[in-house]
């Protein structure tokens, strides 16, 4: 992982947003005004990059950058402008009227045959989609779980032990090569991809950065936190049938023992937090804040609604 802690270079702005931020974290110029981020298209590539970029000053930072901006006031103002764009547009879309229960039970369910990005790779995904899917992602799995992370402080009681009992797990349980980044770069490095931290960033697509963007803004906002764990549980109670779809991919295409191992300790982990996540993590907030339960509900359905539209952007992208 020793090349997992360099800063990463600054990436190609797409669009004056993302230009302004980036120019100015390098002293080249003014920031943009915020106004012009409440006006911006709110899923679009130049507004989530300013976000993204905005928020990795709180992750590894980027080459040539002074660490002091991660707490710039300037800054701070465009961020939060940034950021209420992107958090409007969630909730309009995130409109599920169900209840929690009804949307926690929806998440078990698997159909039969079902069309989505896992379902494609493991029954057509050749070797050149396996790859792309693991550049988008490699956003996030090499920081796997630090998004997370920043809700530990906001919980206590049971929620508190029973997040801090999957982070654990997440983050290797003691042992640096079982840590989930470091499980990720393995796959990477059988897919034959550069496992540096950040390398991928100016191919990610608009849908992965708002993924990741969601998890860095639930994490970073006290206030978000019901979302947080929302989002939380939405990943790990469907991460086993998915990884078990993907594991199936690699093992299909040869894609190596690191890329299936990724996805096969999947399998098998998260099935065990699910259980956790529901009954310890969520039942525990509940009981000390049960007036989160419309902010849980939020961010599991706001982790769908992104979801999707990154399966339907590749999906998109490889048919064509």
């Amino acid at each position: 992982m020793s090349r997992h802690r360099t800063e990463p270079p600054l990436p190609r702005a797409r669009g004056a947003l993302s230009a302004g931020v980036i120019d100015y974290l390098q002293d080249h110029g003014a920031l943009p005004d915020p106004g012009a981020a409440r006006a911006a298209e709110p899923h679009g590539d130049d507004l989530q990059l300013a976000l993204y970029v905005c928020y990795e000053l709180h992750y590894r930072g980027f080459a040539g950058v002074r660490p002091e901006l991660e707490w710039d006031p300037p800054l701070l103002a465009v961020r939060a402008a940034l950021e209420d764009r992107f958090l409007s547009a969630l909730r309009d879309e995130a409109t599920e009227t169900a209840s929690l229960d009804d949307i926690l039970d929806g998440l078990l369910l698997e159909p039969v045959r079902g069309t989505g990005l896992s379902w494609f790779l493991q029954d057509r995904g050749e070797l050149r989609h396996l790859r792309d899917y693991a550049v988008q992602r490699s956003l996030y799995h090499l920081k796997e779980a630090d998004p997370h992370a920043w809700v530990l402080p906001r919980l206590s009681g049971r929620a508190k032990a029973g997040m801090a009992a999957i982070e654990y797990d997440e983050f290797g349980a003691g042992r640096a090569d079982r840590v989930h980044a470091q499980l990720f770069a393995d796959l990477m490095t059988d897919l034959d991809l550069d496992t540096t931290y950040g390398r991928y960033l100016d191919e990610a697509c608009a849908p992965m950065l708002a993924l990741v963007n969601q998890m860095s803004l639930f994490g970073l906002h006290r206030r978000l936190r019901g979302a947080l764990v929302g989002h939380f549980a939405a990943v790990e109670i469907t991460s086993s049938p998915a990884s078990r779809r993907l594991a199936q991919a690699m093992k299909r295409t040869g894609a190596g023992p690191a890329a299936e191992f990724f996805y096969t300790e999947h399998v098998e982990a998260d099935a065990v937090h699910e259980q956790v996540v529901r009954r310890d993590v969520i039942g525990g907030l509940l009981e000390d804040e049960p007036e989160l339960a419309a902010d849980i509900a939020f961010g599991i359905t706001a982790t769908s609604c992104l979801e999707d539209r990154l399966g339907d952007r590749l999906l998109a992208d490889w048919r064509a």
